[in-house]
């Protein structure tokens, strides 16, 4: 079974003992939460290579390297090789944010038209920076600090990436046909 498949086989209110302490990222706030073993959590998302689980209440996202914690093969983190092109880099960045997901929403955050652009600069000593420019759905969305988080850890996977910023911008504010057809066929809005 793939990493996806794996992830994929599970469904929503499924309840997963935590096999140990687990760092997990707490929605919407952003930061990152230690959940400990013996906890039960209850799948609320199984989308991309996270996992959006309840616990106690709150929502949480725990990352591929993670799964581990759940019963699930830990994901090795997203990486590219070192001599990658400019072309590769940025190709490998748009396919990470393709796993990127709206904890609340089914639909990953380039096909929901989130994500404006990406730019990567080179410096002087070989590395680069890559500056996701993205928006939110609605302008008081509390996901933005989850979703950004979740982009640069996986982002951060090529060696070449010294540093990846995320600009939330609401100009132009967000519409749903800025979604993908995938999206509206998978959310209904057609």
């Amino acid at each position: 079974m793939s990493d996806i498949e794996q992830i994929a086989s599970l469904h929503k209110g499924q309840e997963l003992p935590l096999q140990r302490d687990v760092e997990v990222i707490s929605i919407p706030f952003g930061n990152s939460v230690t959940l400990t073993e013996d906890s039960v959590v209850s799948v609320m998302q199984a989308k991309g290579s996270t996992l959006s689980v309840g616990f106690e209440g709150r929502l949480y996202l725990i990352e591929g390297a993670n799964l581990d914690a759940v019963g699930l093969e830990a994901m090795p983190r997203p990486t590219l090789h070192e001599d990658a092109t400019d072309e590769e880099l940025e190709q490998f960045v748009w396919d990470q944010l393709r796993t990127c997901f709206d904890p609340e929403i089914p639909v990953n955050i380039v096909d929901l038209g989130l994500v404006y652009g990406c730019r990567i600069e080179r410096l002087i000593s070989g590395e680069r920076i890559v500056t996701i420019r993205m928006t939110l759905t609605a302008p008081g969305c509390g996901m933005g600090d989850v979703i950004a988080a979740d982009a640069r850890n996986k982002i951060l996977g090529a060696p070449q990436v010294s540093k990846v910023h995320t600009e939330i911008v609401f100009d132009p504010p967000w519409s749903r046909e800025m979604m993908s057809d995938e999206a509206k066929l998978e959310l209904g809005m057609f």
